[in-house]
């Protein structure tokens, strides 16, 4: 036997039952539940890059489980139910697919309409600015910004304020610029380490990180991405020094500076 999504959500009923639920379960809330989304879809996003598909299904039924407790949470309040996400979601994708769907019709037959990638990828954020202008209510107050999530990790988060900004027009037309612009925060961020003013410093370095985000937009590098793959590096080859000096008895604590800097040429060397 083989569950399918109908007892999935016949499940999250029975945990959320006032009289036998789960009482973990019943205390929970939107606001509560929301970090472990949160987690569940880090730990997705950790599979994929550690390329473990065995583990990846699991990874994703947790993270559905997460839409499946919000739906029952919202039908629960008389907010909305599974029927509005899933009826929700699939008329945003069919209104944001004109080229698949030219008609609006989810189940019209495949057509012959032909979009370059540009072309489509205009579209795609002329229906997504008409959207927040319906949300708004005001669109005369409407922000270039809206709508973009405080709650993001700060590097994805300025990487879309930026895209945001550039599909507007703000934005250099060129790299060279935006590598300048890097030259010129660093050059703030020394200037603030001299005046030992530490406010000014994480100013100062906050515009310089944002400098560098804007400088992976441009490189159609995804700077969250890249950052990850930067920790993982470091975590490989500090671990490659510790057992280096574990084979030769040493403590990593008691360590010159020296002899670990060695440590680690050599753990570049051996491609880590």
């Amino acid at each position: 036997m083989s569950y399918q999504l109908d007892d999935l959500l016949y499940l999250m009923e029975r945990l959320r039952d006032p009289q036998h639920g789960c009482p973990w379960d019943l205390k929970q809330s939107f606001a509560s539940i929301a970090p472990h989304t949160l987690e569940e879809a880090y730990e997705v996003a950790d599979a994929i890059a550690e390329e473990d598909y065995g583990q990846l299904a699991g990874e994703v039924g947790d993270l559905l489980f997460q839409v499946v407790y919000y739906a029952q949470l919202g039908r629960e309040a008389g907010h909305f139910d599974w029927n509005d996400v899933v009826d929700g979601i699939t008329r945003k994708l069919v209104r944001r697919h004109p080229h698949v769907f030219p008609d609006g019709n989810l189940r019209t037959p495949p057509g012959t309409l032909r979009l370059e990638e540009q072309q489509i990828k205009e579209r795609w954020e002329q229906i997504k600015a008409e959207e927040r202008a319906e949300k708004s209510g005001a669109p005369e107050q409407l922000s270039l910004l809206e709508d973009v999530p405080r709650a993001l990790p700060a590097l994805t988060r300025a990487q879309k304020l930026q895209k945001r900004a550039a599909a507007a027009g703000f934005d250099w037309p060129q790299v060279t610029p935006v590598i300048d612009k890097i030259a010129e925060e660093l050059d703030e961020v020394r200037e603030a380490i001299g005046r030992r003013e530490h406010d000014a410093v994480e100013e100062e370095l906050g515009d310089l990180l944002f400098a560098m985000v804007n400088l992976a937009r441009h490189l159609k590098v995804d700077a969250e991405t890249a950052l990850r793959g930067g920790n993982e590096k470091f975590e490989r080859r500090l671990r490659y020094i510790e057992q280096q000096l574990t084979a030769a008895g040493e403590r990593f604590a008691d360590t010159p500076l020296e002899r670990l800097d060695a440590l680690w040429d050599d753990a570049k060397d051996e491609g880590l």
